[in-house]
């Protein structure tokens, strides 16, 4: 039987755990499915004006325009809390991924605001998804950044680390963890 190792599971078939890296990206796979479908969740107006205010400022240094700072505030806003992550760290995943360039492509084929990489359309059978889309791209990012924290322990790092597929190595985790620490962190 050939077992085919997606990008997001290489660190673990590295560390012959293929059979939970399989039932790992299922998971993913369902959660996927299921975030692409939710509701909104309910928000409290007050906390969140303020958030909002904070925020679009803090974005003022990496988008020119006031109307795309507010809607892309307003965009990891709902889906950091539809997935349950802090916006900071999706802001701080924006910023080392495609430096808030929406229409990014790495030279593995990830794309968009968080770098997503296209196999998930086709694992969670929606091949329509346009990766480039913000929204869609933030709520598949977002989803899966949830399911690495969940997946470890809630080790920030680490789970960058799968995010990015680079488990077992530290660059790519430590320079997203210090544009959080520095620009993006909550108080």
């Amino acid at each position: 039987m050939k077992v085919i190792v997606t990008r997001w599971v290489w660190g673990l078939a590295l560390l012959g755990a293929v059979a939970t890296a399989q039932a790992t990206d299922t998971q993913l796979r369902h959660a996927l499915g299921r975030a692409l479908d939710a509701p909104r969740p309910a928000t409290d107006r007050f906390a969140q004006q303020v958030w909002f205010q904070d925020y679009v400022g803090r974005l003022r240094p990496f988008v020119d325009s006031p109307q795309r700072r507010r809607r892309l505030t307003r965009m990891v806003l709902a889906e950091a809390q539809r997935a349950k992550v802090a916006p900071g760290l999706v802001f701080a995943v924006i910023e080392v991924e495609s430096d808030f360039n929406r229409f990014a492509l790495s030279y593995a084929g990830a794309r968009g605001l968080m770098q997503v990489m296209p196999f998930w359309q086709e694992k969670i059978g929606r091949p329509e998804d346009n990766l480039f889309h913000s929204r869609t791209n933030l709520r598949y990012g977002c989803t899966i950044l949830n399911h690495y924290l969940d997946r470890e322990d809630g080790d920030i790092l680490n789970a960058l680390a799968a995010y990015n597929g680079s488990s077992g190595r530290t660059v790519y985790p430590e320079k997203i963890y210090r544009a959080y620490r520095q620009r993006w962190r909550e108080e």
